[in-house]
């Protein structure tokens, strides 16, 4: 094959080549929502890494009980934003609603839009985004009983399968996740998102 050929073909095959990606959660995230993601990055030629508030593992939940536990490679304390290219934001109830009440946590989101870096986070995931005050005048979804928490952040909300507005990627659940995950990866293969327009912008 000829090396032009094949640097394109690899290109397609693996848009995110060289990629690191970040993956914050703790105990209790829906499993589907953190270990789909993130195989559909790694097949797309990403490096992913786990950042949880602890060492060790971190356990997911699955239908209605408790998941497969998931090795934890950053605590978050160490964990710098420019380390990496792109954040995803797993779902799942507990999961956000632990990871709120830490600082560093909420901090480290925050460093990814101040970095205008994209970011991905689906069903209970955007509660990070209500505390990291990064929502005012951003399109987006979620999981559906969170429509006014994420109003009253600032942020317009739309019931579709994904939305996304200047290299920020939104899902309602995991029955959305084979959208969501094609759009991250061709938000997180863009880059910067400094210039980007809301893809999903409708007339007010």
């Amino acid at each position: 094959m000829n090396p032009s050929n094949r640097i394109e073909t690899e290109t397609k095959t693996r848009p995110l080549k060289g990629k690191r990606v970040a993956i914050l959660a703790t105990d209790g995230f829906e499993q589907a929502e953190l270990t789909e993601p993130r195989e559909a990055l790694e097949r797309a030629g990403a490096t992913t890494r786990l950042i949880a508030p602890k060492h060790g593992k971190i356990k997911g939940w699955k239908s209605k009980n408790w998941g497969d536990e998931v090795a934890v490679d950053v605590v978050i304390g160490e964990a710098r934003v420019d380390d990496y290219d792109a954040l995803l934001l797993p779902g799942g109830v507990m999961n956000p609603d632990r990871l709120r009440t830490d600082k560093g946590a909420v901090n480290f989101v925050r460093s990814f839009f101040d970095a205008e870096k994209p970011v991905a986070a689906i069903c209970h995931g955007p509660i990070m985004l209500i505390e990291a005050e990064v929502l005012r005048d951003r399109h987006l979804t979620s999981w559906p009983s969170l429509a006014t928490d994420m109003r009253n952040a600032g942020a317009r909300w739309s019931d579709e399968e994904v939305v996304v507005d200047r290299g920020l990627v939104t899902s309602r659940q995991p029955t959305d996740i084979p959208a969501f995950n094609r759009k991250m990866i061709e938000e997180f293969a863009e880059g910067a998102v400094s210039t980007r327009m809301d893809r999903n912008s409708v007339e007010a």
